[in-house]
């Protein structure tokens, strides 16, 4: 590390809900933060398309967390909840009011290049920007890099139901339901799988995989007069939608006519008649070929194609819904009342990919299913509450061959999809720490130590901001104590969390 190391007491990386918070949070506590972001922009999918916010219950929303909730309503001037979230400007605005007035020192582009580890802590990091030093270190980004360059373990993709003994563990059974295929769709041709189709052989039901749960991006959307329209891609291919044609003339035969709001969310769920459009149905915007599966251990220049990937597979997306005869009028006159709000992301896609989940940190505890079901077990160090139920998104497209009567049929299926009602639960301390030997001086509020069935529910951006500010006040009240993040007086940190308006226990 160089002589020019900026010097400061906290270093938060990653300008995430989460990240912001935790600086937030700390700065008001008194303590010297520096927030460095990899990309341009703050909030990630608060702020990068993913305004209609999923909360579960709203008793459980307190602090930094409900003072977004406020400030969103004093922006509309409507009654608090009366959103469900902001425009996507108006969140990052929101964001950058809050970090200016706090006095934290944000640093964009400043992509993690490497960390330097002595005798268990982090001293330094070197970034694109620069090198930054501090006592204490929080990784609230969504990859987990940080915590990943410090040597602290951690796990990628959903292990087996056996690792932990959870029921919802590991590949899931196909089962019917609105993200489903409702009816026999072949994948072949030729006998290979068409594109779209994940090609990793299947594991038994119940086995981890390692697979992640889908990526894509959220749009935001307007119907409005000065709404931007979808328009081609250069290198959009029409035989990568063959699928798709597949699906609309299994249900034209049928007699079934789709809706536009049948493939892509399509409800005005945000202010100003805007839209967040949501993955919805068989096919829709995630992306379900298996690409997203290596990005979490992925170096920059694959996560780069991973993102592209995903961003044309978009535009083609909305381009092939509105314009290719094989799609049913009513999905191509519905989609097409919609296009891009021209003052959000200059007219187009978000700057975040929205990664659902990557790296998980093996900490001081492990979340699984059974803090939360049948009832939720009570935590004596919680720091939040949490209250989504779980929400495992789908992890790949696949296909199997149905033993049908006359002759065996190949079939297309949407695999891994599962949502569980949770009663609030809590969230230890323990979960964003890493063990002691490990690291000593690192928080991790977003890629928490967590199961793939527990993550599946705190992965809510409420709750990372909930998360977040508990990580910015441990830091301060650590690095004060002189001690470390496993050591620090948890009882203390609940005092201050409360006294913030933090919700422990219903």
């Amino acid at each position: 590390m160089n002589d020019a190391a900026h010097e400061t007491e906290i270093v938060v990386y990653g300008g995430t809900a989460a990240g912001v918070t935790a600086a937030v949070a700390a700065a008001r506590e008194g303590a010297r933060v520096i927030l460095l972001e990899p990309g341009r922009h703050l909030g990630g999918m608060v702020s990068g398309g993913l305004g209609y916010t999923d909360l579960g219950d709203a008793r459980v929303l307190g602090g930094l967390a409900r003072e977004f909730m406020l400030a969103v309503a004093d922006r509309y001037g409507v009654p608090a909840g009366h959103y469900a979230g902001p425009e996507p400007h108006v969140a990052e605005q929101i964001f950058t009011d809050w970090l200016t007035e706090a006095g934290v020192d944000v640093v964009f582009e400043a992509r993690l290049l490497s960390v330097d580890v002595t005798e268990g802590e982090i001293r330094a990091l070197s970034t694109t920007a620069g090198t930054y030093r501090a006592g204490m270190f929080v990784d609230a980004g969504y990859e987990g890099d940080l915590l990943a360059a410090a040597g602290v373990p951690y796990a990628v993709g959903r292990e087996g139901r056996f690792k932990y003994g959870e029921s919802l563990g590991g590949r899931q059974e196909f089962a019917p339901g609105k993200h489903q295929f409702p009816t026999a769709v072949s994948p072949l041709q030729d006998g290979e799988p068409l594109p779209l189709v994940h090609q990793r052989p299947l594991v038994a039901p119940g086995e981890g995989d390692g697979g992640v749960m889908a990526y894509g991006f959220r749009v935001c959307l307007s119907s409005a007069p000065d709404r931007l329209p979808f328009e081609q891609r250069p290198g959009y291919d029409p035989a990568e939608w063959e699928l798709a044609r597949r699906w609309f003339a299994v249900l034209r035969a049928n007699g079934v006519e789709p809706a536009a709001g049948d493939v892509i969310g399509l409800v005005p769920n945000l202010p100003n008649g805007k839209c967040d459009g949501n993955s919805i149905g068989p096919l829709s915007l995630s992306l379900l070929d298996g690409t997203n599966w290596a990005y979490p251990d992925a170096d920059e220049e694959l996560r780069e194609r991973i993102r592209r990937r995903h961003a044309d597979y978009t535009r083609d997306f909305l381009w092939f819904m509105t314009t290719d005869p094989a799609v049913p009028r009513s999905v191509r006159d519905g989609l097409g009342a919609w296009g891009f709000a021209p003052d959000e992301f200059d007219g187009g896609l978000p700057h975040q990919l929205y990664v659902r989940e990557a790296r998980r940190m093996n900490g001081e505890y492990v979340l699984t299913q059974h803090d939360l079901l049948p009832r939720p077990v009570r935590q004596y160090d919680a720091i939040a509450m949490g209250s989504y139920h779980i929400d495992i998104r789908e992890v790949q497209r696949t296909w199997a061959v149905a033993y049908e009567h006359p002759d065996p049929a190949p079939w297309v299926f949407n695999e891994g999809y599962l949502s569980v009602a949770v009663a609030p639960y809590q969230i230890p301390y323990r979960c964003i720490v890493p063990k002691y030997d490990d690291c000593r001086n690192l928080l991790v509020p977003v890629c928490l130590s967590a199961s793939h069935v527990a993550f599946a529910s705190v992965r809510m951006e409420p709750q990372y901001e909930l998360l977040g500010q508990a990580a910015g006040l441990a830091a301060v009240h650590a690095l004060r104590a002189g001690c470390a993040v496993q050591q620090l007086d948890v009882r203390q940190l609940q005092e201050r969390l409360v006294a913030a308006g933090a919700v422990l226990a219903l």
